[in-house]
């Protein structure tokens, strides 16, 4: 299993960015796909995460970390095993390496398991 992320780059602070990650390989599966960041000197960190795009009952659940709601919009695409993440208002604090992640099975017989992409940078200059 592979991620690819795309996207960020460098923008103005109160300027948009979109970064999309798309999952292949042996992937049976996908329970759901998000964005961890890590910001400099700091722990890596949840930004959002969703299932929605991979589930179909009621169980589906979008959650962003405090600070950036009202600013980010993740989104997924089930069929394109992909999930998207607009940036908006953005912040020189919101400037860090974005990481892309999957939790998913890549067998009905496998357990779940969490993918890491390799990260994107995202620098807001003030």
């Amino acid at each position: 299993v592979q991620l690819q992320a795309s996207g960020g780059g460098l923008v103005q602070a109160g300027g948009s960015l979109s970064v999309s990650c798309v999952a292949s390989g042996e992937i049976f599966s996908i329970n759901s796909m998000g964005w961890y960041r890590q910001l400099p000197g700091k722990q890596r960190e949840l930004v959002a995460v969703t299932n929605s795009g991979f589930r179909t009952d009621d169980n589906v659940f979008t959650n962003y970390t405090e600070s950036v709601k009202g600013r980010f919009t993740i989104a997924a695409d089930g069929v394109e095993s992909t999930v998207y993440l607009q940036l908006n208002s953005l912040e020189p604090e919101d400037t860090g390496v974005y990481f892309c992640y999957a939790e998913l099975w890549e067998h009905d017989y496998t357990p779940k398991r969490s993918y890491w992409g390799p990260g994107t940078l995202v620098t807001v200059s003030s």
